[in-house]
């Protein structure tokens, strides 16, 4: 996993921290690799992957095992589907840290600390995340 934000013709990866621990990645529009390449470390019980492959790449029909895990920490994904978000990022003693602005296209996931967020324009996101949801008893609301 990166720890710097990568940027160039190729794209741009940003790791967002603080006091050592990753609070979000933010996969931009713009960016490319070859191959497969995951951000996340193994131990997240979310991950994170870009992957591009040429025309006629096969990935061979697979089941997923049945494989017991245990979450101890919801971790989110968001892609932007429309629109222009303001993300706001949190430590988890509740103090405001930076923002950041996504677009179309681009990719946060969530990893720890607290986040809000506002609508720049009309948006739309796509979330996913482990279940089952639970509704508001999943989290705790704060002031900013």
């Amino acid at each position: 996993m990166r720890n710097e934000p990568v940027t160039g013709e190729r794209g741009m990866l940003e790791t967002i921290s603080h006091v050592g621990s990753v609070l979000a990645i933010i996969l931009r529009r713009e960016f490319r690799r070859e191959g497969i390449e995951f951000f996340t470390p193994p131990e997240y019980s979310q991950q994170l992957a870009y992957m591009k492959r040429p025309a006629g790449y096969v990935i061979r029909p697979h089941l997923h095992k049945e494989v017991q895990r245990e979450v101890m920490q919801t971790r989110e994904v968001l892609l932007i589907k429309s629109g222009r978000v303001r993300v706001d990022f949190y430590d988890n003693d509740r103090h405001y840290l930076r923002s950041s602005v996504l677009e179309t296209g681009d990719v946060v996931l969530l990893a720890e600390g607290g986040h809000g967020f506002e609508m720049l324009e009309q948006s739309e996101m796509i979330e996913i995340k482990q279940g089952p949801y639970t509704g508001d008893s999943d989290k705790t609301t704060f002031d900013p």
